[in-house]
């Protein structure tokens, strides 16, 4: 589809009839004519007299629910919404703001920033569940013990472990680790003097290290919200599908990779809308004015289906089966909304268009211990530069992202410390004749004359792209081989569902494979992770090892936020570039749209949690 031929429905149309002509606007005239009007289910809006309900589809499918073996988007999404941290961001807050959401109030902090003591609201229960054998069940200190123990517990296989290492709370990795020597089952109820319930509500975590930060850990309910240990224990293999937390929905259906449905939880306590939106803030404030007082959640049940392939999901929307699109596919936006602004005839319906950029980046990572493409002689090191220089990103951001992003040049995200948007690097450049120039100096050449390069020892050059089987996957994949085949490199797609290419990225089994890292926190550190050496296998998917970025690691972790961090985090994605474990392609703009009855979205920037901030009800605006 040419942009040239997105013609847009004229604004007095009927919304079938508008509906239709997008869909022919849009090249799909073929399945225009099925859609003449919503399903009779699909038209139920949720308001008046029945259920407000939140439908939306996730573009790849969710692994499952238990926060400790957990490390993509997708299940994180759901997972906030269940448990919840102690801490939470303010949902309207810009720069984003840390708040108590379990706790009493913020931790009391030692002047070394090693001890955090912080007080858990009394009065705040667990969603009923047969585990706790008809009693009510009471969140309390040790909750948030047991589920920090669970991570280093080698029995669950963590991928977020080297996040909770990091932090070093004392005595943790020492459990862990004579554990893993005795072969024996991880001591939950061994006392971990940084990990300790000194009472039924307060908690005391001691570090080792001086760790500033801490408190945006603890801000992650998508992983470290409260875990009953008693729940845990009763379904044991199956505790993926049976997450019970103190959130305020709860996991009613799950059909595996099709739907997951939640509910308001009955049970959950009384807490009200509040935010503090800058002064400044006229959206943030007009969000305040209108929901301040109203009882969480607002809305009754949250259905998630999954649809993976970009046109049936953007049809679903359109079409009412959906009345939320998270991710609008980039090859509709400039339809849905020209210019950055939502298209007259979907305006006309009271649809909402959401666009910001997203602190996130989307990368090719290359496994540092295949031997192939992995490495850190001169020769690697020079093959892999010259496939992040022969990567067309303009490109890419133009006809496959439809313009939605702009260069990366690090691998620091916006919207984190350390980002720096006039930081310049190679990581940013295109100059595919540089590319050439590099294989051959390092021996990459033709040798046997069949038009491609060969390694330096003779042997065949072969590049094994892990991928996936949907439309966007395809483009990239094409647009991938067309500008390694420029410079002369054979490359072969393995197409996968993204969680197989997830557990083998994790295993070590991939040679290299695209995918995208989104912040969780505010701290830019946190995408630094991709190269720390110790955390090789769960956020550094690359492997990659190297002295002298580990101690400027672990030197960023103790220092306050400063020009001296500052400086270290320019080193650091210097070193990165140098060795180039990752190409890191492009940050995005992320576009996001809902039907007339969904009011009050907003897109967070670190935090998956935002259902139970939106309301459903009748739209003034549209028009039937």
């Amino acid at each position: 589809m040419s942009e040239s031929s997105a013609i847009p429905p004229h604004p007095d149309a009927p919304r079938s009839t508008a509906r239709r002509q997008l869909l022919q606007a849009a090249g799909l005239a073929g399945v225009a004519s099925l859609m003449t009007s919503a399903p009779a289910e699909a038209a139920e809006t949720g308001t008046g007299a029945g259920p407000k309900v939140l439908r939306y589809a996730f573009r790849v499918a969710e692994t499952g629910f238990d926060p400790a073996k957990l490390s993509d988007l997708y299940s994180r999404i759901i997972t906030p919404h269940i448990f919840e941290g102690l801490y939470t961001y303010d949902h309207l807050a810009r720069p984003a703001k840390i708040k108590p959401l379990t706790a009493v109030a913020m931790p009391e902090v030692s002047a070394d920033f090693r001890v955090f003591t912080i007080r858990v609201k009394p009065g705040i229960f667990f969603a009923s569940d047969p585990a706790f054998k008809g009693q009510k069940r009471e969140l309390v200190a040790e909750d948030y013990v047991y589920a920090l123990k669970r991570f280093a517990d080698p029995a669950n296989k963590s991928p977020a472990w080297g996040d909770l290492e990091e932090a070093n709370f004392i005595g943790l990795t020492a459990l862990r680790e004579e554990t893993l020597k005795s072969r024996k089952p991880f001591d939950y109820d061994r006392v971990v003097p940084g990990l300790r319930a000194l009472d039924r509500y307060t908690l005391r975590l001691e570090v080792a290290e001086t760790r500033p930060r801490l408190v945006e850990l603890l801000a992650g309910g998508d992983l470290y919200g409260a875990v009953a240990r008693e729940v845990v224990e009763a379904y044991g293999s199956e505790i993926a599908a049976h997450p019970v937390g103190t959130g305020p929905f709860k996991l009613v259906q799950w059909r595996r990779s099709s739907l997951i449905a939640l509910e308001r939880n009955p049970e959950y306590r009384e807490r009200y809308f509040d935010a503090e939106p800058a002064a400044d803030d006229a959206e943030g404030q007009a969000l305040l004015a209108r929901f301040k007082g109203r009882r969480l959640p607002m809305i009754d049940r949250v259905e998630v289906s999954i649809i993976e392939e970009n046109q049936p999901r953007w049809l679903s929307f359109l079409n009412g089966q959906q009345n939320f699109i998270e991710r609008v596919p980039e090859e509709f936006v400039n339809i849905a909304m020209p210019g950055g602004k939502v298209a007259p005839n979907l305006a006309h319906q009271g649809i909402q268009g959401y666009r910001a950029l997203a602190p996130d980046v989307v990368l090719t990572l290359y496994n540092m211990e295949d031997p192939v493409i992995g490495g850190y002689t001169p020769e690697r090191i020079a093959l892999r530069r010259a496939m992040n220089l022969a990567l067309d990103i303009p490109r890419e951001i133009s006809l496959v992202r439809r313009g939605q992003g702009i260069p990366a040049q690090s691998i620091v995200v916006p919207n984190t410390s350390g980002y720096d948007p006039n930081f310049r690097s190679e990581m940013g450049q295109y100059d595919p004749a540089r590319a050439k120039a590099l294989l051959d100096i390092y021996g990459y050449v033709d040798k046997n004359g069949d038009g491609w390069r060969e390694q330096p020892n003779g042997e065949p050059l072969v590049i094994r792209r892990a991928s996936q089987p949907d439309q966007t996957s395809r483009a990239l994949d094409e647009l991938w081989q067309r500008n390694m085949k420029a410079i002369g490199i054979r490359v072969e797609i393995e197409a996968a569902k993204w969680p197989e290419n997830l557990k083998a990225a994790q295993a070590g089994a991939l040679m290299c494979w695209g995918v995208a890292s989104s912040a969780s926190q505010f701290d830019g550190q946190g995408a630094l992770g991709r190269y720390y050496g110790p955390l090789a296998g769960s956020a550094n998917l690359a492997r990659f090892k190297n002295a002298e970025f580990d101690a400027i690691y672990l030197k960023m972790q103790a220092l306050p936020d400063g020009p001296e961090r500052d400086a270290l985090f320019r080193q650091a994605k210097r070193i990165g570039i140098a060795y180039a474990p990752y190409k890191c392609h492009l940050h995005r703009f992320i576009t996001d749209m809902s039907s007339g009855e969904v009011h009050g979205y907003r897109r967070p920037l670190f935090w998956n949690d935002w259902w139970q901030y939106v309301d459903i009800e009748p739209s003034s605006s549209a028009k039937a």
